[in-house]
């Protein structure tokens, strides 16, 4: 059982919850963080935050998918996008709420960084998923 909390003496969050809590027994998928890189291993995006952050999402699914889950069952994710302006934050944040990702609505951090790990990555999903029953890779 999933119960997601927002706490009623903190600012409303817009689309996430304050804190998710997962009783014993629920298996967890804990996943690496999703890239802009397509099948290839070849950049998707370049210079396009908003565009990175719709195959990071798309990776993420199909990670998801892997392990018998899906965006709907994703607890918590930390959100990295290489910017110092809260602009690319926000386009960022945009497409991560459009996806199907917030259904939840799921714990979440949004971070900006000063540079990811494959040259011309601004964004990268991290997270952690409920795997339903019978959720079998």
């Amino acid at each position: 059982m999933i119960q997601r909390v927002t706490v009623p003496g903190l600012f409303p969050p817009p689309v996430y919850s304050h804190a998710t809590v997962v009783e014993a027994g629920t298996r967890l998928a804990f996943l690496a963080g999703s890239v802009p890189l397509d099948a290839e291993g070849k950049l998707v995006g370049a210079g396009d935050p908003a565009r990175q952050a719709e195959q990071v999402i798309a990776n993420l699914t199909e990670q998801l998918r892997a392990v018998g889950s899906g965006l709907e069952h994703v607890l918590s994710t930390d959100v990295y996008v290489v910017s110092t302006e809260t602009a690319a934050l926000s386009a960022v944040w945009d497409v991560v709420e459009s996806s199907g990702l917030s259904a939840g609505p799921h714990s979440s951090t949004l971070l900006g960084v000063s540079c990811l790990g494959y040259p011309g990555q601004l964004v990268e999903i991290t997270a952690t998923a409920a795997v339903p029953e019978g959720g079998r890779p």
